[in-house]
């Protein structure tokens, strides 16, 4: 734990890991570790507690058991917490919480359901920065909140606090990734889609948050190096492929393909979600991408 900026801007993979459950809802922690174990293995960075790990459905005290259980293994990568939701005192404190376990990032995302436009977004990510001295990154997901971030909040963040780390972007428009870029130019800039991986490179992305390395922890990072190195090597059905994983609302595809891989032990989610909202031909297709991608990579 400590990592610095630096340190933490060195891990271009950061895996959104799921939270996983036993059929009846408990968090499986015996699982949970072996995710954990396999990403550290990995060298990717681990974001817990974010969308694709049902944060927003997670009650705080299991929240914070989640962080308690994490911190104290033995891994070698960075962990990261998300923060979600629109109760500024409950995210205070559970920032507060982690703060006292060691994390050594946040993800703060724009509040849900209220729509705060340019002002109210600044004032609602400053407040939260100026409780922590922990490095945070801010994440842009419209899909899941309901606005666009504004493209000068992170410029705005950037210059006035020397913790922040950067800013993920999942608007799935590569033109608002442009905007950002011109708006805050120095602003390190994070993929947020598996299936933009080499568009964000082009435009100088330093590291990537990933739903798919759940699945393929090492072909994820294989993926993202080739991007740079040789993108001759890439898979060429690599887009069509994770495209597949947000059939159904993340991460219902995910959690079906790692159940069936044996990576869990129950694809279960929490409600509002609901695993018949996945196509059995969506879970026969990952299958199938599967077998591709396990022949490929190092």
């Amino acid at each position: 734990m400590g990592y610095s900026i630096n340190e933490l801007q060195g891990f271009p993979i950061w895996t959104a890991l799921i939270t996983p459950f036993f059929d009846d809802g408990r968090i499986d922690f015996e699982i949970l570790e072996q995710l954990v174990m396999a990403q550290s293995q990995a060298q990717n960075g681990i974001l817990l507690l974010g969308s694709t790990g049902e944060g927003i459905n997670i009650p705080l005290k299991q929240k914070k058991a989640v962080i308690s259980f994490c911190t104290q293994m033995d891994i070698k990568v960075p962990i990261m917490v998300g923060l979600g939701g629109f109760l500024l005192d409950e995210q205070l404190h559970f920032m507060n919480y982690c703060d006292g376990k060691g994390v050594d990032a946040f993800l703060l995302v724009a509040p849900i359901y209220a729509k705060p436009k340019k002002e109210g977004q600044l004032a609602w990510f400053s407040h939260l920065m100026r409780a922590t001295k922990t490095p945070c990154m801010l994440y842009n997901v419209p899909s899941r909140t309901g606005i666009h971030m504004d493209p000068e909040e992170p410029a705005h963040i950037f210059t006035k606090f020397p913790h922040y780390l950067g800013l993920k972007e999942a608007s799935g428009n590569m033109d608002y990734v442009r905007a950002f870029k011109a708006a805050a130019p120095k602003s390190p800039l994070y993929c947020g889609d598996d299936n933009l991986i080499i568009e964000f490179v082009a435009e100088g992305a330093i590291g990537h948050i990933s739903v798919a390395s759940n699945i393929w922890p090492e072909k994820t990072h294989d993926y993202w190096n080739l991007c740079g190195l040789d993108p001759s090597k890439l898979p060429k059905n690599w887009v069509s492929i994770v495209d597949t994983l947000f059939h159904a609302p993340s991460p219902i595809p995910v959690k079906a393909i790692m159940h069936h891989k044996g990576q869990i032990r129950s694809a279960y989610v929490r409600l509002p979600l609901e695993l018949n909202d996945l196509q059995p031909e969506t879970l026969q297709t990952l299958i199938e991408a599967d077998k591709i991608l396990q022949g490929w990579g190092s």
